[in-house]
């Protein structure tokens, strides 16, 4: 059992390797494979709330909001009112989360073709 988990680890360094090199090369360096899970999880239309993101993407509360956090600094999301709650805020993508988001679908996709091989 170690050893599966332990070959479980090294493919996922490896994956995640390749997902950064594949990001770099196409002009997101700063794009880790866990921001991948924000980009390809808000809702492109109207945005999303933090808890239902934090729930896609099995993480808690504040750990994504940690990554939002990080993702708003870098200029990729933005946090806007909940036009149907007062109280809560939407997490949307700006134009440079979209371009990236588009890459982050490439590169898994690259990927995973690669793996296939």
């Amino acid at each position: 059992m170690a050893d599966l988990i332990r070959q479980l680890l090294e493919a996922r360094r490896a994956l995640a390797t390749e997902l950064d090199s594949d990001l770099a090369d196409r002009g997101f360096p700063d794009v880790r494979p866990g921001h991948a899970a924000v980009f390809l999880g808000v809702d492109r239309r109207s945005g999303s709330r933090l808890t239902d993101l934090a729930e896609h993407v099995r993480l808690t509360k504040q750990g994504m909001m940690a990554m939002v956090d990080d993702l708003e600094a870098r200029g990729y999301v933005r946090r806007v009112p909940d036009p149907n709650d007062a109280r809560a805020k939407l997490v949307r993508l700006t134009a440079r989360g979209r371009r990236a988001a588009a890459e982050c679908r490439w590169a898994v996709q690259s990927v995973e073709q690669r793996t296939r091989r």
